[in-house]
């Protein structure tokens, strides 16, 4: 009999061809082929292995590698230790220095390049800011940075794209979108523009910034980035450089409103850290329970102190503001914004010493956007005249890892 429109034998034809035949592909392979394949084992050998706790180098240093992993180190000559080189290939790290890989506690990633106008790069079409982010992910990484906390821009699903291996790049902690008060810093619209336009400045991938006032709109918010994917709540607790139109002494959020972010925080076993650069809105912030004050250059010794009490950690962000304001990309932020700039730029290297002096727990961030992001590791430089090496080390190391949770990882 016919059986839909064909013959019974035509039916039986296509019912015994074997799709599969020939085919060695399992369902996990054909549903996420991008899928990271396990990476090949690496040793090396010889070398120089900078603890960073300890402050010393350890020679003769073995190191070895297991799918991206270090799974053990040994310390010897080459008689003492046995390497399996069929199983392992065997860099010489013969005269080499080997860190721990670099942790830049507040970057921008979803703000590519493409731009050499801050304007403009906000308003990037969502599919090209994807299209590009891969740049600099991988770009980061070639810079040596292993683990990047995103503060205002990047979305929960790439952290599994990088999880996959559809994209390389670092280890990826983000907040989603920045929470600011309507006006604040993370509000980008220029005081021109109605209301309603870009509806919660968050219409765009990479836009920095969400909208909300009032404690009921900061609870929907910050549980919003949570189910988004966050891992830490980012506030606009003071004005900013990059915002037309508030000013760097503005407080931002009435405490009930930074108190109900904290809760939500709390509630997700995680913590708030704020734009801050005042002494003011910092030592605000403090008291309702923030746990991280990012940028802080107008920090002053009392505010420190009270940081250090407090257990607060710091993130300075100097070469953003070194490099804003340099010859080369004097038009990226326009006139106004230019000011502002100037305003803190010289003043953060005085409350990086006042921060270290204070015994403030201090990590390493570079807040860098779009074409800015090839300085990431100028700031290095510019931390080594205030910081011993060591303690540059462990502000991009071990200090931001502690404050993230990650421990041992």
């Amino acid at each position: 009999m016919p059986h839909n429109g064909m013959s019974t034998k035509e039916a039986m034809e296509t019912r015994d061809i074997d799709v599969n035949e020939g085919m060695n592909k399992s369902l996990v392979d054909l549903v996420a082929p991008w899928r990271r394949k396990p990476l090949k084992k690496i040793c090396i050998s010889k070398t120089n292995l900078i603890d960073v706790v300890s402050g010393t180098t350890l020679p003769d240093a073995y190191i070895f590698v297991e799918d991206g992993i270090i799974s053990s180190v040994e310390f010897g000559s080459e008689k003492s230790i046995a390497v399996d080189q069929h199983a392992f290939e065997i860099i010489d790290g013969t005269g080499k220095y080997v860190t721990p890989g670099f942790f830049d506690n507040h970057v921008h990633i979803a703000s590519v390049a493409g731009e050499a106008d801050l304007g403009k790069l906000m308003t990037m079409p969502k599919t090209v800011a994807l299209l590009r982010i891969r740049y600099t992910l991988e770009a980061a990484l070639a810079r040596g940075f292993t683990t990047v906390r995103d503060c205002g821009g990047a979305e929960g699903f790439l952290k599994a794209e990088l999880q996959q291996g559809t994209l390389n790049g670092p280890r990826l902690i983000t907040c989603g979108h920045a929470i600011s008060q309507t006006g604040g810093h993370g509000d980008l619209r220029s005081g021109a523009l109605p209301a309603s336009a870009f509806d919660s400045c968050s219409c765009h991938f990479g836009q920095v910034g969400v909208i909300a006032d009032g404690v009921p709109e900061c609870y929907k918010a910050a549980r919003e980035e949570f189910r988004r994917g966050a891992d830490f709540i980012k506030i606009m607790g003071g004005g900013g450089v990059a915002s037309p139109t508030d000013k760097i002494s503005n407080k931002q959020f009435c405490d009930d409103e930074i108190n109900a972010l904290v809760k939500i925080a709390d509630t997700y076993h995680t913590y708030v850290t704020a734009h801050a650069y005042t002494p003011e809105a910092i030592q605000n912030c403090l008291k309702l329970g923030v746990k991280g004050i990012e940028h802080g250059n107008l920090l002053d010794e009392r505010t420190a102190e009270l940081m250090a009490e407090m257990n607060c950690y710091l993130t300075p962000t100097l070469v953003t503001y070194k490099v804003m304001g340099s010859d080369q990309f004097s038009a990226f932020l326009g006139p106004e914004n230019s000011k502002k700039n100037a305003e803190v730029l010289y003043k953060g290297i005085a409350a990086l010493k006042i921060a270290q002096s204070k015994k403030v727990k201090i990590c390493y961030g570079s807040d860098l956007l779009g074409p800015l992001y090839g300085y990431q590791t100028q700031e290095f430089r510019i931390r080594g005249k205030v910081q011993s090496a060591q303690d540059v080390l462990l502000s991009a190391t071990v200090t931001p890892a502690e404050m993230n949770g990650l421990g041992e990882n």
